[in-house]
């Protein structure tokens, strides 16, 4: 096993007992010393298992305490990271997590999608529409295009799976850069037919303007979520 792998593997496993309460909010972690014996591997890789942690918003690491583990109820959106839903699932070992597609299918972009995408009013765009379920209900509605003519080929099954997967393994899409933007706003006729929105009448929306390496903008996505679920996290370092 490589010391990727390793390091990854010890990832997993902290962040699972982190999940299922092994490791209990506001408690401490075991030291690097005891992790590395436990994992019989190095401080190294216990180091960067740790770092990968915090970086997903499950510990804090405190100067000359240890690591604390945070409250990880709540799924965690990193802000600055450009991952698929797919990546995001698996890097937080949740289960019974389901998509359905919505709609799907061309359609001709009209001036507002034009905009969006950078294109011409009459461009080809895909259009796909996924509800995400998590634990048997559906918190997450994402709305997505993209330019036919840099993505050829889409099938309900890839939107079913991971569109991502699709672009970068089977069509070698260099996916480079995302803007985003986040704002909170009125609950629209969609979100309550096609989310379980438990009463709030306001969703958190994430729209994503998504650029491959030659800075051609290929894809709009808008990600509306339900306010008591989600908390958006992203590390920052102050320049000193």
């Amino acid at each position: 096993m490589t010391k990727r792998n390793k390091y990854y593997q010890i990832y997993t496993d902290l962040s699972d007992h982190i999940q299922n309460g092994t490791y209990a909010p506001d408690t401490i972690l075991p030291s690097e010393n005891e992790l590395s014996d436990m994992y019989d591997t190095s401080r190294e890789t216990i180091r960067k298992a740790l770092t990968m942690l915090a970086q997903n918003g499950y510990i804090q690491k405190l100067r000359g305490k240890g690591s604390l583990v945070l409250d990880v109820s709540r799924m965690n959106f990193p802000v600055s990271g450009l991952v698929s839903f797919k990546e995001l699932q698996q890097s937080m070992g949740r289960e019974s997590i389901k998509t359905h597609v919505h709609r799907f299918g061309l359609i001709l972009a009209d001036d507002q999608l034009a905009s969006l995408l950078q294109t011409t009013v009459g461009d080809e765009v895909w259009e796909v529409a996924r509800s995400r379920e998590i634990g048997g209900e559906r918190i997450i509605l994402d709305k997505s295009y993209f330019l036919k003519s840099r993505v050829p080929l889409l099938t309900q099954e890839i939107c079913e799976n991971s569109i991502y997967e699709h672009l970068e393994g089977t069509l070698g899409l260099p996916i480079d850069f995302a803007k985003k933007e986040i704002v909170v706003e009125p609950c629209t006729e969609e979100d309550e037919k096609l989310l379980d929105l438990k009463g709030y009448d306001h969703v958190v929306v994430v729209r994503n303007m998504v650029h491959l390496k030659d800075a051609v903008r290929f894809e709009y996505t808008e990600s509306r979520h339900r306010l008591d679920m989600f908390r958006f996290v992203d590390f920052a370092r102050r320049k000193h």
